[in-house]
C-alpha cells in the first residue's frame, strides 16, 4: 500500500469523561496512529481537550464566558495532555512534537510556508506532530479592524487547514457520533448518511447542534469537511469511541460519513481561499467584477472603495456594488497607497503615488468564490 499523509482531528468528547482526560480512550487512539505509523502511514494529530484537562487540573468550576478563566485552562491543561500523549507514545516508540497555531499563523505567508516546512521534517524523520489551537493567544472576540475576518474558529477547521497546507490525503474527524445524520440523531427516524458526494446549501441549512465540554458542533464539521473536500482532500467524519475506528477507515471499511473530495486547487489559492484571514475589503464597481469573472486582473480604476488596514501581500476580500464577496486575492498596493489611487487611470496612478506603479492591483493570486456557488 503505499504510503499516505492522514490528519486525525479528536474532538473534547472523544478524549475526556465527567469532565476529566479519558486515559484509555486516549491509549486505543495512540495505538490506532501507531499501527497506522508502522504501516507506512503518516499521521498528523490535531487534538482537542487542553481546557478540560486544565480545569480538571485546576480543580475549579468552569467558567464558559469567562475567556481570561478559558485561557488560563488552556494553558494549564497543554502541558498535561501533551504528558499523557508522550507516555502513550512512547509505549509505541514514537515520539511525539506539540505545534500550537493561531490565526496569524497561517494568515501570513512566511509563517504558513514555515509551519508547512517544520510539519514534513517532523514527519520525515518518523515523529507524530500533535497540533492544537493555541487558546491562550488566540481570541476571535478581539478583532483587529472593520474588515478583518479570522481564517478558524476551532481544531475542525485547524484541522483543515493544516491538511491542505501539507496537502494530506485524508482528514479523519473523530467525533461523539456516528457521522452525519439526515437529521437530530436522537430522533428516532434520524438515519446516517453514508456518503455526501457534495455540500449543498440545502445541507449546511438543515444542520444544527453543538458540542458541551469543545467548541466544535455539527456545522463546524461540515464546514471543515466543505473546505477539505474543495482543496482536493476526502473527509471522513465517525465516532471517536467505535472500537477501531481508525484502523477501520484506513483499510477502507465503511465507516461513519465520507465525504467526496473536488477537483485539487493549487497551493497559493489554497492559502488566499482558506488559510489567511482576511485583513480587508476592496469594494469594485461591475464592470471590474465582469473583467475578474472572466479571468482578467483587477485595475485601479475599478476601484470604488477600501474598507480596513493591510499590507501589500494580505489577503483582502473583493466585493462587488451590493457588499457580496465573490473573490479573494493579494493586493499589489497597501490600503492608504489604494484609497490614494481607486477609481485613477493607470497613467495617472504614478503621479498620485510618486513613484511607478504595478500596472495591476491583483493579478494572477485571485480566488473566485463565486465559481464555489
Amino acid at each position: 500500500m503505499p504510503q499516505r499523509l492522514i490528519v486525525v482531528k479528536v474532538g473534547t468528547n472523544g478524549i475526556t469523561k465527567k469532565g476529566k482526560l479519558d486515559e484509555e480512550e486516549m491509549q486505543k487512539l495512540v495505538s490506532q496512529i501507531a499501527a497506522a505509523t508502522k504501516q507506512g502511514d503518516k499521521v498528523v494529530l490535531v487534538t482537542s481537550g487542553a481546557v478540560a484537562a486544565g480545569i480538571a487540573e485546576l480543580g475549579i468550576p468552569p467558567k464558559p464566558q469567562d475567556v481570561a478563566f478559558q485561557q488560563a485552562a488552556a494553558a494549564t491543561g497543554q502541558s498535561v495532555l501533551m504528558a499523557k500523549y508522550r507516555k502513550f507514545f512512547k509505549q509505541h516508540d514514537l515520539k511525539v512534537a506539540q505545534i500550537l497555531l493561531t490565526a496569524e499563523d497561517l494568515s501570513n505567508r512566511a509563517s504558513y510556508v514555515h509551519t508547512c516546512d517544520v510539519l514534513g521534517l517532523l514527519l520525515k524523520i518518523g515523529v507524530v506532530p500533535i497540533i492544537n489551537e493555541n487558546d491562550v493567544t488566540s481570541v476571535d472576540e478581539l478583532m483587529r479592524t472593520e474588515g478583518y475576518k479570522v481564517n478558524f474558529s476551532d481544531n475542525d477547521i485547524l484541522s483543515v487547514l493544516v491538511a491542505g497546507a501539507i496537502c494530506a490525503d485524508l482528514v479523519i474527524i473523530l467525533s461523539d457520533v456516528e457521522g452525519l445524520y439526515t437529521t437530530d440523531p436522537q430522533e428516532p427516524e434520524a438515519e446516517l448518511i453514508k456518503t455526501v458526494d457534495a455540500i449543498t446549501p440545502e445541507l449546511k441549512s438543515s444542520l444544527n447542534g453543538k458540542s458541551k465540554l469543545g467548541r466544535g458542533g455539527i456545522q463546524s464539521k461540515i464546514k471543515a469537511a466543505e473546505i477539505a473536500t474543495s482543496c482536493g482532500i476526502p473527509v471522513v467524519i465517525a465516532n471517536s469511541r467505535r472500537e477501531n475506528v481508525l484502523l477501520d477507515v484506513l483499510s477502507g471499511k465503511e465507516v461513519g460519513t465520507y465525504f467526496k473530495p473536488q477537483s485539487r486547487m493549487p497551493a497559493v489559492k489554497r492559502w488566499i481561499a482558506y488559510g489567511a484571514a482576511v485583513k480587508g475589503k476592496i469594494h469594485v464597481n461591475e464592470g471590474a467584477k465582469k473583467a475578474i469573472m472572466q479571468g482578467s486582473s483587477l485595475l485601479p480604476v475599478g476601484v470604488t472603495k477600501v474598507v480596513g488596514i493591510f499590507d501589500v501581500g494580505d489577503v483582502v476580500s473583493i466585493e462587488d456594488e451590493n457588499h457580496g464577496e465573490f473573490a479573494r486575492g493579494n493586493p499589489n498596493y497597501n490600503s492608504s497607497q489604494l484609497n490614494l489611487i481607486k477609481g485613477l487611470q493607470i497613467t495617472d496612478v504614478e503621479k498620485k503615488l510618486g513613484f511607478k506603479p504595478r500596472e495591476v492591483i491583483e493579478h494572477r493570486n485571485i480566488h473566485l468564490i463565486e465559481e464555489e456557488k
